[in-house]
């Protein structure tokens, strides 16, 4: 495939989430409207993180070329008045989630984390579905259940409730910093 010219390129080769991101958030504010930013990247989570991001801020996301292990996403930097990053209104904490879990042995809980991350630490009966398999499996899900979603820090959890919320779930909870500073009950393949 011929390369694709972009105004800028941006290396996050080797950057597991959220930091392919964060340095993306970052770097679209040094480029003018209109341009085009070309990120490589290898964390397999980023093509789904990408196109969500784009969707939350408002910049446009053209797509994705994988190259071997890298995979160079491409993106379009909106106006001002387009960009208004959006955050899900209803989060709780971690310890907030252990003590609901422990009271209500019906809450769902989705790790939208890639299965890998999932297989070797998660919450015990959450129910994996990484964040770039959602939306082929909103019809698998209850839009009445009490619903929370986590993921490694927070931020790709916050896509996955904005995107369940605007497929008519109405009860749905982000889960703010995510397994990086969980403290409660784990499950893994190990044990």
């Amino acid at each position: 495939m011929k390369n694709l010219n972009a105004n800028t390129i941006l290396d996050v080769k080797g950057l597991a989430c959220p930091m392919p991101i964060v340095k993306t958030k970052k770097e679209m504010k040094n480029i003018e409207a209109g341009q085009v930013l070309e990120v490589q990247a290898t964390d397999k989570g980023s093509k789904a993180d990408m196109k969500a991001w784009a969707e939350r801020t408002g910049h446009q996301y053209l797509g994705t070329i994988e190259e071997g292990e890298v995979m160079k996403h491409y993106l379009r930097k909106s106006s001002n008045e387009e960009a208004n990053e959006k955050k899900h209104p209803n989060v709780i904490s971690n310890e907030e989630l252990e003590k609901k879990i422990e009271g209500n042995k019906n809450t769902v809980i989705i790790d939208v984390r890639e299965n890998a991350e999932f297989a070797f630490n998660h919450i015990p009966n959450a129910i994996s579905i990484p964040l770039g398999e959602l939306e082929n499996k909103l019809d698998d899900l209850n839009k009445n259940d009490e619903i929370y979603i986590v993921c490694r820090t927070g931020n790709r959890s916050d896509l996955a409730a904005q995107k369940l919320t605007e497929n008519g779930f109405n009860n749905v909870t982000n889960v703010e910093h995510g397994m990086i500073q969980w403290n409660g009950k784990t499950s893994s393949i190990n044990n």
